[in-house]
């Protein structure tokens, strides 16, 4: 077994065990209360359980950044898949900082859905190890990279912590109008979070069927001397095509469900050969999500956050808020320096200038205004509470578009090749 293969089974064996960890955080939380006679005693005991068994996790996933390091002779960040599966190491480190200092086991409860989310995100990205291209090659890779992963690894802690701050406390009166209005947006972001792993498992599940659609694009490429010159792209698509890429003709596309596709073509302001397949694929992560979504919802026969919010009550609210200001504190200096200030650095040595509107850039930027507004109003304007919870969830919302959207959406030179 070779250090490559180390790694992986590395990442395997972390995936699986923050799983196992997930699921006895629950067992945690939630069985103290089946006819248990010493329901404190049941949940140290699990909790204990519960934070060895995320920390062995962690271990794992260690060796498998340090292996796959070692083999590639550069820290795993240069492109998608391992980008997200250091982010998500960073929230399992950020949460066992944040579990130490607070000791709430329940935190572990939503903080471990959010690493397992995105380590299934980042799995289905392509995992060779491929050299770093001359740009990359430089030491601030290591620091603006890690640093600003960092950051949003402690701004996910944040999120868990408001969430669950907001599940705790709306109440589910259908004669407050309030909140109401507070349940729909909680619901929302459930829904926002299943469309996530719709993503997954759409993609997941036509990889395992092996279903291809194949595109042919002429494209025509102007030289130095006005000479027009047309070569012939094919577009591999890996999800049943309803968006074709631009100006382009289907050689080969495999059915499925007996539809027809593709159904149409992607608008022409949306720039780059992989914009057609892109956007296909948020499509078919909305779709997959949303079908998913109702399934539970006809499962369950209730809302999402209403079967969750039971299992709150025995936590302090003013607790919650303090984790969510606290993880967000930590993560703000941190991001700070490695979004901003130090990528500011790299791009001057790299591309000649500070700032460029690249739309990863600009979106970084976004982030860092939105989350300067949060401690500003949280300190200054005394926001708490319900007011300052759901700043911290919608915050960590524009950290997961500035990372997914933007990918998927919007070509940059921060662009990572897509999935399918």
């Amino acid at each position: 077994m070779n250090v490559l293969e180390i790694s992986r089974l590395a990442f395997v064996i972390a995936f699986y065990l923050y799983c196992l960890s997930f699921i006895f955080y629950v067992v945690a939380v939630t069985g103290k209360t089946w006819r248990n006679r010493d329901p404190v005693r049941h949940e140290r005991k699990w909790g204990a359980v519960s934070f060895v068994t995320s920390s062995l996790g962690l271990l794992a996933h260690f060796i498998y950044c340090g292996t796959r390091w070692a083999y590639s002779g550069h820290i795993p960040v240069s492109n998608m898949y391992e980008f997200m599966t250091f982010l998500s190491m960073m929230v399992m480190l950020a949460f066992t900082v944040i579990f130490l200092i607070y000791r709430k086991i329940l935190i572990g409860m939503f903080a471990l859905p959010v690493a397992i989310i995105i380590m299934a995100y980042a799995a289905v990205f392509p995992k060779d190890v491929q050299p770093l291209i001359p740009s990359l090659q430089s030491i601030w890779l290591y620091i603006h990279v890690t640093l600003a992963a960092t950051g949003e690894a402690f701004f996910a802690i944040g999120f868990a912590a408001g969430l669950m701050y907001l599940l705790r406390t709306v109440e589910f009166d259908k004669q407050d109008k309030s909140s109401l209005r507070q349940k729909r947006w909680l619901e929302f972001t459930l829904y926002s979070i299943i469309i996530v792993l719709g993503f997954v498992i759409s993609v997941y599940g036509f990889r395992a069927a092996n279903y291809e659609a194949v595109f042919v694009q002429n494209t025509t490429v102007i030289d130095s001397q006005v000479q027009e010159d047309s070569t012939i792209e094919r577009i591999v698509y890996n999800l049943p095509p309803i968006v074709a890429p631009d100006d382009s003709k289907p050689e080969y596309i495999d059915s499925f469900m007996g539809l027809k596709f593709p159904w149409f073509e992607a608008p022409s302001w949306m720039k780059g050969d992989q914009a057609g397949r892109q956007l296909n694929t948020v499509i078919w992560a909305v779709v997959t999500g949303t079908l998913l979504y109702f399934l539970l919802r006809l499962l369950l026969r209730k809302p999402l956050s209403r079967l969750i919010a039971p299992t709150l009550k025995s936590l302090d609210p003013d607790d919650l808020d303090e984790i969510s200001y606290r993880s967000i504190a930590i993560g703000f200096p941190i991001f700070t320096l490695g979004a901003l200030v130090f990528a500011m650095i790299w791009a001057q040595q790299a591309w000649g200038r500070f700032w460029g509107w690249d739309p990863k850039e600009v979106w970084a930027l976004i982030t860092w205004l939105f989350y300067s507004a949060y401690l500003h109003l949280r300190l200054s304007r005394g926001f708490q509470g319900r007011q300052s919870s759901w700043l911290a969830v919608i915050g960590f919302i524009v950290v997961m578009f500035t990372l997914i959207g933007v990918n998927l959406i919007i070509a940059g030179l921060h662009s990572y090749a897509g999935v399918d």
